[in-house]
């Protein structure tokens, strides 16, 4: 569950590295977002000299949450931090060209194949 002032982990290579949440876009009257659904970012850390600045306004797709999220069969699937992926503006192409770290199946589902694609590990 992310929440409006939530601190992310960037998981690209974009040179962003913590992202504040400022805005969740998945319609009115929504408080939280979870895997796949796409924020809207303030980048608070950023290493020098790469494609994304500090206090730069970007958009992201959350990959990874602490809460536990329940899948179709039953099961459930949790990771140790909350990371996300930055993403081109107004589409669902990513911003750099590498994402490290297990991504779940469920981004695939929400039509971001090249980001499963990139991925090193697909739980």
């Amino acid at each position: 569950m992310i929440q409006l002032r939530t601190m992310l982990n960037v998981t690209d290579n974009t040179g962003a590295n913590l992202l504040q949440c400022v805005q969740i876009l998945i319609g009115t009257g929504h408080k939280f977002a979870q895997i796949g659904d796409i924020i809207v970012g303030v980048v608070k850390k950023a290493e020098p000299r790469r494609i994304v600045k500090k206090h730069e306004v970007v958009r992201a797709v959350v990959v990874r949450q602490k809460k536990a999220l329940r899948r179709k069969d039953g099961s459930y699937v949790s990771f140790s931090d909350n990371a996300c992926v930055i993403l081109e503006a107004k589409t669902k192409e990513p911003k750099g060209g590498r994402v490290s770290g297990p991504i779940p199946r469920e981004i695939k589902e929400r039509g971001f194949e090249k980001i499963a694609s990139m991925a090193e590990e697909i739980v």
